[in-house]
């Protein structure tokens, strides 16, 4: 984990726990490098729950719930998948927020449309707005999934402290 990410992931352990809420993540792209630099600290049992890591389109429907008809109409790189996964695991798990990020690491499978880099990320907590967005990243495989962590817990982070003001 890098020290940039240690230091989110650390004030993301105490806004969480302050409140006595938890997090959990969905993630394809990633392959659940999110989870994994949650859990690097010690004590991160107290505010994340689960990881789900769902890389296949089969799996983004059995284990949360995205309708195989909305990655047909949108494919799984889209902001509508990204919600629903986010929103599929806040359904099915004791979390307060959902993280989810799917997208195209590379080096292969980009197109003119969604071109390699490009990554939705999700964020969902009960009672507030989902905040979906897109990225696009730059460099090869490891950079594209090593800025979609940043991501991730950068805006997870900033929600949290928005909260709190």
């Amino acid at each position: 984990m890098t020290t940039d990410n240690a230091e989110l992931v650390e004030r993301i352990a105490v806004a969480l726990t302050q409140r006595r809420e938890r997090v959990g993540t969905a993630e394809s792209c990633t392959g659940g490098l999110i989870a994994a630099a949650c859990t690097d600290i010690a004590g991160s049992s107290q505010w994340f729950e689960r990881g789900v890591v769902s890389y296949s389109n089969e799996a983004k429907t059995e284990l949360l719930g995205v309708p195989k008809a909305l990655i047909a109409q949108h494919g799984a790189v889209s902001a509508e998948v990204a919600e629903h996964m986010a929103r599929g695991l806040l359904a099915h798990a004791p979390v307060d927020w959902a993280l989810s990020v799917t997208g195209i690491a590379g080096p292969t499978g980009g197109s003119e449309a969604k071109p390699v880099g490009t990554v939705w990320l999700a964020l969902v907590h009960a009672g507030r707005p989902a905040q979906v967005w897109r990225e696009l990243f730059s460099g090869d495989r490891l950079a594209v999934r090593a800025q979609t962590v940043a991501a991730g817990l950068a805006a997870l982070c900033e929600a949290l402290e928005d909260r709190e003001r």
